[in-house]
């Protein structure tokens, strides 16, 4: 890869970008598959803001560690003002946005809520590094807000009667999320360890996290699978399935090779690869 294009693609993933977009792309792929048509601009528009402004924040309180060897951090340390520019971006654009959702505030809320607990340990101050003691639902919390997003608060703004598939749904996406999450603790979790941040990963053995990695892709895939008996066809479901399938022969490689391109571009794509081929292949 030439350096430009190097840089260029650094920026993309780096600077939260790529998963902003991800994020809209899964929020497209709900409404697309559940009630026919795309969320609203106003709608996209907030999932993209609100996820470039957590992730922002986030970043920007990840302290500079020097003797990682890290792609990401070492770009995080040459470009920290670019994250306080895109936070500031973020909560600006997410307000906006937000402003044309305020009847679904309660929601939103919940999102707020649930993203604040996630990144909260990392606040300098001795209230929230507390947080980091008890802190054995961070990635609970992180899943459960990419499932809120993507999958439950679409459909709630389009003020569609709910249904016993949009359930198995979201829990489905629910589960590849956290599925994915295990890997990112199982990386982070020495560093965690050396903080004092708790996590369910950090507390279990080796042969504990496999099982709980193989329990919550087995729960996806038995979730996407019963959407079949409420009349999705099976090339849907089907590429539904395809990122567990995936997953399912990456955890071997990815707990020895902690690439940043492997993980904050390969692993996080694989949570909008299906949104993606479902844009391409069913609804092009």
């Amino acid at each position: 890869m030439v350096p430009l294009a190097k840089r260029i693609f650094h920026f993309f993933v780096f600077s939260n970008l790529f998963i902003a977009c991800c994020a809209v792309m899964m929020a497209w792929q709900t409404d697309l598959l559940l009630i026919g048509q795309p969320p609203t601009f106003n709608f996209s528009g907030f999932v993209f803001f609100a996820t470039i402004c957590s992730y922002s924040f986030h970043w920007y309180l990840t302290p500079d560690i020097e003797d990682i060897d890290s792609v990401r951090l070492k770009w995080l340390t040459r470009n920290r003002r670019v994250h306080l520019v895109l936070l500031f971006s973020g909560v600006a654009g997410a307000c906006y946005f937000g402003y044309f959702l305020l009847p679904h505030w309660k929601n939103l809320l919940i999102v707020a809520v649930a993203t604040f607990l996630y990144s909260a340990p990392k606040i300098p101050h001795p209230l929230f590094r507390a947080l980091r003691k008890v802190a054995l639902g961070k990635t609970i919390f992180l899943a459960f807000v990419w499932m809120f997003v993507t999958s439950v608060l679409p459909l709630q703004v389009s003020d569609v009667p709910w249904r016993t598939d949009f359930t198995l749904f979201a829990v489905s996406r629910f589960f590849l999320v956290y599925t994915i999450c295990i890997l990112f603790d199982y990386r982070d979790r020495d560093y965690d360890r050396s903080i004092g941040i708790r996590s369910l990963i950090t507390w279990l053995s080796e042969k504990g996290i496999l099982y709980l990695y193989v329990f919550s892709l087995s729960v996806f895939v038995v979730t996407s699978l019963l959407l079949l008996k409420f009349g999705w066809n099976y090339q849907t479901v089907g590429l539904l399935i395809l990122p567990g399938l995936v997953l399912s022969f990456t955890y071997r490689y990815a707990i020895k090779n902690f690439s940043d391109t492997l993980y904050y571009f390969y692993l996080d794509g694989l949570m909008a690869l299906s949104a993606l081929l479902t844009t391409i292949l069913i609804h092009n």
